[in-house]
């Protein structure tokens, strides 16, 4: 039987975590390590993306009040906040591991899988489509992948006990988003396994979890390792770059290109209210908030169709909203569709006609 490693790097800053991706996915793609599973633990940090401005993306001041840490990740991506009461893990493959390039299917496999690991601890995880993993329909694990040439990087994050307030401050939202009632709404949407089992498990206890589910996906064993020799070298080389304000700003745009733009209308279903993320120069939504007096049921619909709308182009935001509430059964009174369409299409119309109109988070 095909024997992986499996790697534990324990608690590291978040340059040492990034230049470790690197150093792992390249060393993968020569060949020049087996295919592995790595743990990994972060000390309190902002993620960009690799192609994100911190500036547009984070509340600087926070972060350095507040002893956060901004890095910059080696993948694309929003922003994240990371710290002690999340678990990484992270497998780094080969596409004859995997059987296939296409990337829903290995997400799906990869998902599934981590989700019957989480489910042996205790509680029912399913796989949500495109990869998250949620606990009765609360997210507790987000999870994304990326190709370098043959060699896969697939990334996942457990909740043991995190609180997800200081995600809200760290990152560049409306300030109404902030609000008491808003945090608390936002705790409702995830899930943290110490709450669901009544205690932290251990992290060795969730390790093993997880390694077992993939060992069996994958029809391998495990066999704890080191860094090599070749992932060392490549690790210092990646840490030098990485561990530097340049890679840090290696992308700079000014906050007023992708301001926070805001609208509001009464409909019969209720006030809506949204901001939007707007990528000006793109003519492209990054973000949506909405929120207003609204009964909707389930209640995570505005949460999915707030990740329905993220990164989309303006000329497609009609196309998407309908297409999002014709696939799903919402109540939601006499609020329709066309009234999601309407608000949105007026704060980007805002934008589109007058810089005055931009109001800033």
């Amino acid at each position: 039987m095909t024997t992986w490693r499996v790697i534990d790097t324990g608690l590291r800053p978040a340059a040492h975590n990034i230049a470790l991706n690197r150093a792992l996915l390249e060393a993968r793609q020569q060949d020049a390590s087996p295919s592995s599973l790595r743990f990994l633990t972060f000390e309190p940090c902002a993620l960009l993306g690799y192609h994100q401005s911190a500036v547009q993306e984070l509340d600087l001041a926070y972060c350095q009040a507040h002893g956060i840490a901004v890095q910059r990740r080696i993948t694309g991506g929003g922003a994240i906040y990371f710290d002690e009461t999340q678990l990484g893990w992270e497998l780094y493959l080969h596409k004859r591991d995997l059987g296939s390039a296409d990337m829903t299917a290995i997400s799906r496999r990869i998902c599934e899988a981590a989700a019957r690991g989480i489910s042996s601890l205790g509680v029912d995880a399913q796989f949500r489509p495109r990869n998250d993993i949620e606990v009765a329909g609360r997210k507790i694990s987000g999870t994304g992948g990326a190709f370098d040439g043959d060699a896969l990087m697939y990334q996942g994050t457990l909740l043991i006990q995190f609180d997800v307030e200081k995600m809200l401050r760290v990152l560049r939202i409306p300030a109404e988003k902030l609000s008491d009632k808003a945090i608390a709404s936002a705790r409702e949407r995830v899930a943290n396994l110490a709450d669901l089992l009544g205690e932290a498990p251990s992290t060795a206890r969730v390790q093993a979890a997880l390694s077992e589910a993939f060992a069996e996906e994958f029809g391998i064993t495990f066999a704890a390792g080191e860094l090599t020799d070749r992932e060392q070298t490549l690790y210092a080389e990646a840490l030098a770059e990485i561990d530097h304000s340049d890679w840090v700003n290696l992308h700079v745009r000014p906050e007023a290109d992708r301001p926070t733009l805001e609208a509001a209308q009464k409909f019969p279903g209720g006030l809506l209210r949204v901001n939007v993320a707007f990528d000006r120069a793109q003519s492209r939504i990054k973000q949506v908030w909405f929120s207003g007096d609204l009964f909707l049921s389930p209640r995570r619909t505005l949460v999915d169709l707030e990740a329905a709308l993220r990164d989309t182009l303006a000329v497609n935001l009609a196309d998407t909203v309908s297409e999002f509430f014709a696939a799903r059964e919402v109540d939601m009174l006499t609020l329709s569709p066309s009234d999601f369409i309407t608000v949105l299409q007026l704060a980007i119309g805002q934008n589109q006609s007058s810089d005055t109109q931009v109001t800033a988070p």
